[in-house]
């Protein structure tokens, strides 16, 4: 694959071709979710976390392990629990008697693609062990740190906050997801398809890794090649500033929040074949890009509105550039 200044036609073909065969290979198992598929496949060529968010049994573990399952990536699972301890998902030093000397026993969080289940039933002490991992790619364990591999990509679950036993993540780790995708309910013939595709042998068991770890990678690095127009980057950054000036919202999204917006959207032109970003591209992942990473002001919740919906009021009225 080339990389020049600008990305070329050939590497864009092959970005999409890579997409279509990662979404072909997960719905295989995943049904009538075409869209939230294609958008996780947004966040991975960005290398970026995912987040799913519903309530149980809609497919959330299953889609995250189809994803993990697609890559010929290491694999971890880690099943989060209240009387999880941060070490562990990071590891220990122990001391070998054989050897004479403390040895570093890995843990589970040393993967290229790491499945944290049901995220938000651990404590927030817990939680915040994952804090330098998912941001710096690195773990510190008593003073050592330990580079993690590449790619490092977390894949989370978790079920509404307002379910018993469940732990709020907090706004520092929340913003270090790139994505935060909903499955919702099937639809009738979904359902259906659901139950006749499952009668027999799990499809999940005979699914093959389509795109390997490295070249994950050289296709992320290829994207930040793919030409954006002065005016669309702006936009991008007139939606995030005008969540900070919204007095619905507490807190707006922080630069953090500008480039996953940026780098979504561009991985978004990729895989829909293009060589450059349109403004529709912004406008499509804002939404789930930003809510996650804004805090609602008292009176807002009061009122029993919530981020999504006053987000698509500020992406109503932030003006969308026009050619010319």
């Amino acid at each position: 694959m080339t990389i020049a200044d600008r990305l070329s036609i050939e590497d864009v073909a092959l970005i999409k071709s890579t997409a279509e065969r990662l979404q072909a290979s997960v719905e295989a198992v995943i049904v009538g979710k075409p869209d939230v598929v294609r958008l996780a496949l947004v966040a991975l060529l960005c290398e970026g976390h995912i987040l799913l968010e519903d309530v149980p049994g809609l497919g959330k573990t299953t889609l995250a392990k189809s994803i993990a399952r697609s890559l010929g990536c290491t694999f971890k699972r880690i099943q989060f629990t209240p009387d999880l301890m941060p070490s562990d998902i990071t590891g220990i030093n122990y001391y070998n008697q054989k050897l004479g000397e403390f040895v570093f026993r890995e843990g589970p969080l040393i993967a290229q693609v790491v499945l944290a289940d049901e995220i938000n039933r651990a404590t927030p002490r817990t939680q915040a062990a994952l804090l330098e991992a998912m941001e710096e790619h690195q773990l510190t364990v008593e003073g050592v740190t330990t580079m993690l591999p590449s790619p490092f990509l977390v894949v989370a679950t978790q079920n509404p906050v307002e379910l018993e036993g469940t732990f709020p993540l907090p706004e520092a780790q929340l913003d270090r997801f790139l994505v935060r995708l909903k499955l919702g309910y099937p639809g009738e013939d979904e359902e259906d398809e659901i139950l006749r595709r499952f009668e027999g042998e799990n499809p999940m068991d005979t699914l093959q890794p389509v795109i390997t770890g490295e070249e994950l990678t050289r296709l992320a690095h290829a994207l930040r090649h793919l030409h954006v127009e002065p005016a669309v980057r702006r936009y991008a950054v007139r939606i995030v500033q005008a969540t900070r000036e919204d007095p619905a919202f507490e807190l707006g999204a922080s630069p953090r929040g500008s480039l996953a917006l940026f780098r979504t959207a561009r991985a978004l032109a990729a895989v829909s074949g293009r060589d450059y970003v349109l403004p529709d591209d912004v406008k499509t992942m804002a939404p789930y890009v930003l809510p996650h990473r804004l805090i609602l002001s008292t009176q807002a919740r009061l009122r029993g509105r919530n981020a999504d919906e006053v987000l698509a009021e500020v992406l109503q009225r932030v003006p969308v550039p026009i050619e010319g």
